[in-house]
């Protein structure tokens, strides 16, 4: 997988261009104690390497090593405490790299890869202290050129060659993230058979979090959402400390990352097993929504027209429930609805949870789907408490349904769809209790 990543950069690099990417160093979280490490998205998409501190570079045009690798040198006291690097001959042998280095040799051999270069692929803001040796690389380029007529005169960052191509996701890709969608829907599914009254919400992330980690993933994508009752009218509230009081809903936001491909599933149930007239009347709604949203997802479709669809759909519901007085169009206009509905309906989504996101071209204009993308859709309504002029039943009420959607070539496929979303279908998964 990585190998063609490389292989389909380096077509769209420019001749007598190299490129560098980098691993950032380990953050500590605190003196001796590091943050759990994730690899930079676009790195890991070229190397599959994930150790900190490590440095990639492609040169096409070299005679011998065109992918180079920088990696940390093995090291047994510093492995008895964080455990087995890969060091400089498994970057080879295990990473495909055609030449291997210790990292602290950078300066040293980065020269012979940039001789005879015009331009150079890196993103500034990687990490501060290689920004600093490769912007002086750059000067000396730009001074060697004023007096030799070689050297680097070109600074490219390669993000958007590789966001346009982490936008379709090739069959490795797909298997990855239909495996982290199963997960995710496990983890989902544990937590409303487990849920009741009475339980701190806390007490559901951990089933979720544990329920995904026994079912193979590496870690969830992304801080798990457990907001009981009035809570889930704050979008991302991970605070997850309050008692779950009967007659409330609980809505949950989790995913599920395997091998650095992540889920991202949102589900909003009764806390005691049963929806009250109010509740049901706010969710059958947004559930109606995101089955025609999801409806929308095709080929040739712009990748703005779900997002459009759901501001048609959920103000023609604000007005139908009294959250709302107007004119449809009006307030479309004039943007009421985002006081209940504040966000994009979906995002892609990939090796980061919100993925890359060049959805639009160079003129601005929106692209339109294509097969091979992931896309969520969350429509959602959240009526806070205290909130004026609303019927008083809503107050407190949010609801979120969020699935992982895959563009197919004849429409589209819900990867998440096994976890249940219809009222009968939650209530009576919730009487297994």
């Amino acid at each position: 997988m990585h190998k063609k990543n490389r292989e389909n950069f380096i077509e769209q690099m420019d001749s007598g261009s190299v490129a560098i990417f980098v691993n950032a160093p380990a953050a500590m979280r605190n003196h001796d104690t590091e943050h759990i490490y994730n690899p930079d998205p676009n790195f890991y998409y070229l190397t599959g390497f994930e150790e900190p501190d490590s440095i990639c570079v492609i040169a096409p045009d070299h005679p011998k090593h065109q992918y180079i690798l920088f990696v940390l040198p093995k090291d047994e006291k510093a492995e008895i405490w964080n455990g087995k690097r890969a060091g400089v001959k498994d970057a080879c042998t295990h990473y495909g790299a055609d030449k291997a280095f210790p990292i602290g040799k950078f300066e040293e051999k980065i020269g012979r890869y940039l001789e005879g270069a015009e331009r150079l692929y890196y993103t500034l803001g990687s990490d501060s202290h290689i920004d600093a040796k490769i912007l002086d690389r750059f000067k000396r380029g730009v001074r060697s050129r004023i007096g030799t007529g070689k050297g680097i005169h070109t600074l490219i960052d390669p993000s958007p060659i590789l966001s346009e191509m982490r936008l379709i996701k090739n069959e490795a890709e797909l298997n990855r993230i239909r495996q982290a969608a199963d997960i995710t829907v496990a983890g989902h599914i544990a937590a409303m058979v487990a849920a009741r009254p009475g339980m701190y919400e806390y007490e559901l992330e951990a089933i979720v979090d544990a329920t995904f980690r026994s079912s193979g993933a590496n870690s969830t994508a992304f801080p798990t959402i457990v907001a009981s009752g009035g809570n889930a009218t704050t979008l991302h509230y991970t605070t997850n400390d309050c008692r779950i009081e009967d007659n409330t809903l609980v809505l949950i936001d989790a995913g599920a990352e395997y091998k650095r491909y992540c889920g991202d599933v949102t589900r909003t149930f009764p806390a005691n097993g049963t929806f009250t007239d109010a509740q049901k009347e706010i969710y059958q709604l947004v559930l109606d929504a995101q089955y025609e949203i999801i409806n929308t997802i095709r080929p040739g479709v712009s990748i703005d027209e779900p997002h459009q669809k759901s501001i048609e759909l959920l103000t023609e519901g604000m007005l139908s429930l009294g959250l709302l007085k107007g004119k449809t169009k009006k307030l479309i206009k004039k943007e009421k609805y985002r006081q209940f509905y504040m966000y994009r309906v979906g995002h892609m989504i990939g090796l980061d949870v919100h993925d890359v996101n060049c959805v639009r071209d160079a003129a601005g204009e929106f692209k339109t789907f294509e097969p091979g993308m992931v896309i969520t859709i969350e429509p959602g309504l959240y009526v806070a408490e205290g909130t004026k002029k609303v019927p008083t039943d809503y107050l407190g009420i949010g609801v979120r349904i969020e699935d992982d959607i895959l563009v197919t070539e004849s429409g589209c496929e819900v990867l998440t769809d096994a976890v249940p979303k219809e009222i009968d279908a939650i209530e009576e998964l919730m009487e297994q209790r």
